[in-house]
């Protein structure tokens, strides 16, 4: 199910366990996990979780769609979608180093896109009420917020 895609910067590269080196570097700023929670993550780390993210959900109905997103020829983030049935559960990081360059913007644009090319009817994404740049980012990805928090984080929906 998983291809890669461009947007008109950006290139989303499926998941490898090889990015693993490069990802640690992007993710490795404290200061990305303030709304998601966590900790920069060792290599090692990354590389058991793509691992798990590669082998899947285990569940036929489910789907686990990962990529990198490359800009030029430099890993800068990553995109997310957990796809059940025709809804998919999106979600995006850019590293710090990156960010103010609308990269996540258009990341989530071209994911959006791509999904319902593949035919989803409904996109979600989570965002923390605080975070203002990510609610930004989903709102130029189409989406539209409820009024449902889910674990403290708005739910935003096509």
């Amino acid at each position: 199910m998983i291809t890669p895609f461009r947007t008109a910067r950006l290139a989303m590269l499926p998941l490898k366990v090889e990015y693993a080196g490069q990802m640690a570097k992007v993710l490795a700023d404290p200061a990305l996990y303030t709304f998601i929670g966590g900790e920069p993550p060792t290599v090692e780390r990354i590389e058991a979780r793509y691992r798990r993210q590669l082998e899947g959900p285990g569940r036929p109905d489910e789907h686990w769609l990962n990529w990198v997103i490359q800009h030029d020829d430099e890993l800068v983030g990553y995109v997310q979608a957990t796809v059940t049935g025709s809804t998919a559960e999106i979600a995006w990081v850019i590293g710090t180093q990156w960010q103010g360059r609308g990269y996540a913007k258009e990341a989530a644009q071209g994911l959006v896109a791509w999904l319902n090319e593949q035919g989803m009817k409904r996109i979600i994404a989570h965002v923390h009420p605080d975070h203002a740049a990510s609610a930004a980012v989903t709102t130029a990805a189409g989406l539209t917020r409820t009024d449902e928090l889910d674990d403290g984080e708005y739910l935003w929906t096509t």
